[in-house]
């Protein structure tokens, strides 16, 4: 069985050609920027400069032609971390990553061609084995081989950091009643003791975990509140059991589904009868309670209305 739907994410060195690729079944931001990374570790260090076109991982709005381009601040915040400038196309510039494009062409035509694939890794593992024949090669336009000009384009690249720049997605969430923070059509816990419903807290979501933080920090100059492994579809639960710790659990609601309720508890001091009105209150107290009987004709002497002629044994009840 293969995947649904793959992408494939392209990085080339401009002076040697030297290509990388890597497949995926997302194109969120946590993966946009983890295939960075594994092209940066490809070849063995950063580029002094990446060019890209105006996708919304990197351009956080689009601006008219001649004004500064503002960038998401996870793609500043990674291109800080590496040491790298970001160099965003102007508008309407198809020409403007002739390379990369090409070797988009070129990887489909030499490593997914005539191929079926049952996962991502089998399609990274066959670039992986095709990179050596394309360095092999001799470039079209220079005449001169690609893993010879690969070996200058290596040396100019920058070290790598020792600690690597981790991407998180960022948004906010109400808590609801449950404790239960909704984020992508899956629900998160949080501690119960430590929050309230409705309170708004601050998700932080990275490839394979999700960590919940409030707004303000509590008595202990902590923010964090909880964190998950990243549910996979949509639909589940990532509940830890101990989070719910003070919610009550409803031990001490009484019902009944019929028949007689449970006798009114008498206050201290009261005498009894001054508990007749719950007692009237009760079903099967008021079914003991004595109902006097009069005729119609007393209500027609105490209104000075004409008498009402009915049959005589009809009574009424009060």
């Amino acid at each position: 069985m293969g995947i649904p739907k793959a992408y494939s994410f392209h990085m080339t060195l401009s002076y040697s050609r030297d290509p990388f690729c890597c497949f995926t079944t997302s194109q969120d931001l946590s993966t946009f920027f983890d295939c960075h990374r594994q092209a940066f570790a490809h070849f063995g260090g950063v580029p002094v400069s990446i060019v890209y076109d105006r996708t919304k991982t990197v351009v956080r709005r689009h601006v008219a032609p001649g004004e500064a381009v503002p960038l998401h601040p996870e793609a500043v915040a990674f291109a800080g971390h590496y040491d790298f400038d970001p160099d965003v196309l102007a508008a309407h510039r198809p020409t403007g990553k002739s390379r990369v494009e090409r070797q988009v062409l070129i990887v489909r035509d030499h490593v997914l061609a005539g191929r079926a694939f049952s996962s991502t890794e089998e399609r990274n593992s066959a670039f992986t084995a095709w990179v050596p024949l394309r360095r092999a090669k001799v470039h079209g336009t220079r005449g001169q081989v690609i893993g010879l000009r690969t070996v200058r384009d290596h040396m100019a690249l920058r070290p790598l950091p020792q600690i690597p720049y981790v991407v998180a997605q960022r948004h906010l969430r109400y808590i609801g009643k449950d404790c239960l923070v909704a984020f992508e059509a899956n629900l998160y816990s949080v501690p119960a003791l430590r929050v309230r419903p409705r309170q708004l807290v601050e998700v932080r979501a990275t490839k394979s975990q999700v960590s919940l933080y409030s707004t303000a920090a509590d008595h202990r100059v902590e923010t964090l509140l909880a964190t998950h492994p990243r549910a996979v579809g949509r639909g589940a639960r990532v509940v830890d059991e101990m989070h719910w710790n003070g919610l009550p659990t409803g031990a001490g609601r009484r019902a009944t589904a019929g028949g007689e309720l449970p006798a009114a508890r008498r206050k201290e001091g009261q005498e009894p009868g001054q508990g007749a009105l719950m007692a009237l209150l009760n079903r099967s107290a008021a079914t003991q309670v004595e109902v006097g009987r009069r005729p119609l004709s007393v209500y027609d002497e105490l209104t000075g209305t004409r008498p009402f002629t009915t049959h005589p044994s009809t009574e009424e009840t009060s």
